[in-house]
Parts: structure tokens; C-alpha cells; sequence
């Protein structure tokens, strides 16, 4: 397995101890940011999340560079995205922070294109994730992360700048997928 494909792993891996985090009661006190508190766990959590959302950059940059782009690495780096999004986004319901009809959409986006993945896959075709995925993960990435942070630092001027991404995101994560199926639709039509 080579360096991207492990990095891609250790997202994978950061996943449990990002969704520990978020889910037992840690008594670690909270700061004032401005309209709210943020709780010193949140904090850790959010920022685990975003070192797991780097890995992304930090193994798709190494792996084109170095000429070390792998069918396994192409199915896996879109796979330890979609878990690291999906659980953020189910905790972000749970928190209250997300409405749960945009999770719901952006989700079933993922499970429709993972479909479509596996079953271009039995085909023997790997698709690749389009510019227009790239922004898809990039603009829910900013907004879990804020919303994970309490809608640090604009909390402290009371702007949803978190929700606004998060539907900015939903756009975004719509477009593709109907980009994405428009695309590829012959996998579909020619499956057997």
C-alpha cells in the first residue's frame, strides 16, 4: 500500500475517535464566543475533523505529484470522505446545529453516487470524482467544520455563516450529483 492509500487510511481511522469525541459527555468546560459557548470538546472534535479533511488535500497532492493514482486509492479517498461527511453531518443533527431534511438530501447523494461507484465497479470502471464533486466536498467540508466550531469566529457577530455554507453545500452537492449521473449514466444503461 503506498503513502496516499495510508493516509487515505488514517482518515479512516480518525473517524471513531472524532465520533467518541462528539459523543460522550466530556466535562472539559466551554469558552464564550460571543452569542454562545463553545465546549472545549466541540473544539478538539472540530478540529480533528478538519485535520481528517486535509488528509484529502494532503494525499490527493502526494499521489498526483508522485504519480501513485491507484484504483484502490480512487475508490477508497472518496469513501473515507463520504464516512468522515457522513458522520459529522448525522452529529451536526444531533446537536442541532443542521436541519436534518438537508442531511437527508446530501446523504442520499452519497449513497445514490456510491450505488452508481459499485456498480461501475462489478463493470470493471472506476470513476474518478469530478471538479464539480471536488467543490461538492470542499464547501461541505467549511461548512461542517464551522458548524462543528459553533460558528466560530463569526458567532461573534451572530452571522449563520455555518448554515449559509451547509446550503451553499446542499447546491453544490445536488449539481454534481445530477453532473455525476448525467455523466456516467451508460454505466447504468449497460450494467448486466
Amino acid at each position: 500500500m503506498n503513502i496516499p492509500n495510508k493516509i487515505t487510511l488514517s482518515r479512516i481511522f480518525l473517524i471513531p475517535v472524532f465520533i467518541i469525541l462528539m459523543t460522550v459527555d466530556f466535562q472539559w468546560g466551554s469558552w464564550n464566543i460571543g452569542t454562545r459557548d463553545l465546549p472545549v470538546v466541540d473544539f478538539v472534535a472540530g478540529l480533528l475533523f478538519i485535520i481528517a479533511s486535509m488528509t484529502d488535500w494532503i494525499d490527493g497532492y502526494y499521489a498526483r505529484k508522485y504519480k501513485l493514482v491507484t484504483n484502490l486509492g480512487k475508490f477508497m479517498d472518496p469513501l473515507a470522505d463520504k464516512l468522515l461527511v457522513a458522520a459529522a453531518l448525522v452529529l451536526l443533527v444531533q446537536m442541532g446545529a443542521a436541519p436534518a431534511w438537508v442531511v437527508i438530501v446530501i446523504l442520499s447523494r452519497e449513497f445514490a453516487v456510491t450505488g452508481l461507484r459499485l456498480v461501475a465497479a462489478g463493470e470493471g470502471l472506476v470513476l474518478a470524482a469530478s471538479k464539480l464533486g471536488k467543490l461538492k466536498t470542499m464547501t461541505q467540508l467549511i461548512a461542517i467544520s464551522v458548524l462543528l466550531l459553533h460558528n466560530f469566529p463569526f458567532s461573534y457577530i451572530g452571522f449563520p455563516f455555518g448554515l449559509i455554507m451547509l446550503y451553499i453545500a446542499l447546491f453544490f452537492t445536488a449539481l454534481s450529483g445530477v453532473d455525476y449521473f448525467v455523466k456516467n449514466w451508460h454505466v447504468m444503461r449497460d450494467s448486466k
